[in-house]
């Protein structure tokens, strides 16, 4: 397994990370026992960054991870880094009613993320959206406390713009920016991108097949489960899903041509954007891991990129990321 490291200040870590919230949530009914599966795999492979939130499914998620960490071998878990995102305020009917990033509820949610975890110490935590209500220099300020009281180790951004993320790192080091990134989300390459890399900041890239959407497995006919996120994603939408799938067919003829799967060569573009960033999978089945980990021998050189961005330019997918009261919440779309 090859390693990047998250910024100037972050971890050494596998060069590809494992989003494990379809896991627990938003992508209809997942396989317990599987997903566990999937996780040793993936920790046998070399993987060691798992990325959750304490808000996937109510803690469902992080209660996962701490099963599967417990009944890995030991060299894997010990090798395994854990990526948490805090913040989002659930009811309980699943709904969703703001963030909270005072400081106090900084280090509550915080404890609660270690127990369900079953660990001493979270290697990379942070908000998973700005608080309006709260400057970004207090809720990173109590990370950076928790910091130094040894139950962190590493504090992160989600979803910022560039002048957030430039007031975050004058309060404390930041290891990296979880982000969405993909062939079909390249908003971040104007300002957020280049921000990042004049502070030394690393990039954890998520939806990087785009919930599926350019993974060369979803079709048009495709019925969704109930509660599945999808079904509400402009992306997936009517003329939309169709415009989008055209583009994933036309990537699906340069990848053929060079004898590897959609998924390898989207996520292999997102690899080739930089040593600085480290793409998520959302794998939830051995079967998709073992495709993703592919990519990783996936070599594209000029010709291959340069027929990539003609087939799949900067701009060119129909919808937002999220439904628009969501896209509200988004800093980095500010």
């Amino acid at each position: 397994m090859r390693t990047r490291t998250l910024g100037t200040t972050g971890p050494q870590t596998s060069a590809l990370g494992l989003g494990c919230m379809g896991m627990s949530a938003l992508y209809g009914e997942a396989d317990r026992g599987e997903s566990i599966a999937t996780i040793h795999a993936a920790l046998d492979a070399g993987i060691t960054l798992l990325d959750t939130g304490d808000f996937y499914a109510m803690g469902h998620n992080e209660m996962l991870i701490g099963e599967a960490l417990r009944t890995a071998p030991a060299p894997a878990r010990e090798q395994a880094l854990t990526s948490v995102k805090f913040g989002a305020l659930r009811d309980p009917q699943g709904g969703w009613y703001g963030y909270d990033g005072r400081p106090a509820a900084v280090k509550n949610f915080a404890a609660y993320s270690l127990q369900r975890l079953g660990v001493d110490h979270i290697d990379v935590y942070r908000i998973a959206r700005v608080d309006e209500n709260v400057p970004i220099e207090e809720t990173v300020g109590a990370i950076a406390e928790l910091v130094e009281a040894g139950h962190v180790r590493h504090v992160g951004l989600s979803e910022v713009g560039a002048a957030t993320l430039r007031r975050a790192a004058a309060v404390t080091p930041i290891s990296d920016l979880q982000i969405e990134y993909s062939l079909i989300s390249r908003g971040i390459e104007d300002e957020i991108l280049p921000a990042a890399r004049e502070l030394g900041i690393g990039v954890t890239a998520y939806g990087v097949l785009s919930r599926g959407l350019i993974s060369g497995h979803f079709s048009r006919d495709r019925q969704l489960a109930a509660g599945d996120f999808r079904g509400m994603s402009p992306r997936f939408q009517g003329e939309n899903l169709q415009h989008n799938l055209d583009l994933v067919e036309a990537l699906r003829k340069i990848a053929e041509q060079k004898g590897v799967s959609v998924a390898q060569i989207a996520i292999a573009w997102v690899l080739s954007r930089g040593e600085d960033i480290v793409p998520l999978v959302g794998a939830r089945r051995r079967d998709r891991l073992t495709e993703a980990l592919g990519a990783l021998d996936v070599e594209l050189g000029a010709d291959d990129l340069a027929a990539i961005e003609a087939a799949f330019p900067p701009g060119a997918a129909a919808g937002d990321r999220y439904p628009q009261a969501q896209m509200a919440h988004l800093d980095s779309e500010h």
